[in-house]
């Protein structure tokens, strides 16, 4: 089987174009679901799907519904595992300066530039704000040409006003993003993915980047902030909800399921890692459903 390469990725818009909008309905493209940046900034909808959501430091479940603004240069995964019936993800990607430098100069785009800066620690909205502004994305393919570009100057200066909205690397830290670190932070996460569920020894992933263990611990605490335990057991937790909204698994299933073999460091760190409990998590999830 071949690797991707996770690295810097060339995007490129239709001709007479300045943004590339796409969308995918029903089958989920899975040709950017590897560890990938580029300088363009990404603003994705998804409407009805789940999936999980991987930018910079941030790891997180969602279930229905997600809109979010990526910055550039700023990695990430993708998003959607499966659409829902009449689910779709619609993805615009786009230079900071699609209209030229000069016109980010003029003192009506002062706040947009501020959005631009604030998405480089990646940008979820909330409710309202997904709410109103999912449907106008939507719609974006409905035009062409100029009536696109002022559509989409509309959204975002929507999204430029807003304070409906949280950081998800407000902790200001980002990853290196040169394409040798990126490739090779790719592989250790594309590992941890397909192996969460078991105990991943550190000579076994060191091996796979082809260091030893003590240059593989301080290369990646370097490169993300974390240890690599702390990562796993992200994986695992966020697995974990996943788990605990859709189905109905015991909770001490869930927790042998992710990978965990003891409940009660489970329930630390699930505890940890979202501030709840993972029986908690399970009876808010469902308030919110009913």
């Amino acid at each position: 089987m071949i690797k991707k390469k996770p690295t810097l990725e060339k995007l490129t818009p239709s001709f007479g174009s300045s943004l590339l909008v796409k969308q995918h309905g029903e089958s989920v493209d899975k040709n950017n679901a590897f560890w990938h940046f580029h300088p363009e900034l990404e603003l994705v909808y998804v409407n009805k799907g789940q999936g999980k959501t991987h930018i910079g430091n941030h790891l997180s479940y969602f279930n229905n519904s997600q809109l979010i603004l990526i910055g550039s240069n700023l990695p990430h995964n993708g998003f959607s595992d499966r659409l829902t019936a009449n689910g779709t993800e619609t993805i615009i990607q786009f230079k900071a300066d699609f209209l030229g430098q000069d016109f980010l100069s003029v003192p009506e785009m002062a706040n947009i530039v501020a959005l631009f800066e604030r998405a480089k620690k990646g940008i979820r909205f909330k409710i309202e704000t997904k709410k109103k502004i999912g449907l106008k994305i939507e719609k974006l393919l409905e035009h062409k040409g100029l009536k696109r570009v002022l559509k989409f100057l509309e959204i975002l200066n929507h999204l430029a006003k807003t304070d409906d909205y949280i950081l998800l690397n407000a902790d200001g830290f980002a990853f290196e993003t040169e394409a040798q670190d990126s490739a090779k932070i790719g592989t250790i996460f594309k590992y941890v993915r397909e192996n969460f569920e078991h105990h991943i020894p550190l000579d076994e992933i060191a091996d796979k980047v082809s260091m030893t263990v003590p240059a593989f611990c301080r290369y990646f605490k370097k490169s993300t902030g974390k240890t690599f335990t702390q990562v796993v057991n992200e994986y695992r937790v966020v697995h974990a909800t996943k788990l605990l909204t859709e189905s109905d698994m015991s909770v001490t299933d869930v927790c042998f399921e992710c990978g965990f073999n003891n409940f009660s460091h489970f329930n630390k760190t699930f505890n940890d890692i979202t501030g709840k409990t993972a029986s908690g998590y399970r009876k808010e999830i469902k308030m919110m459903i009913q």
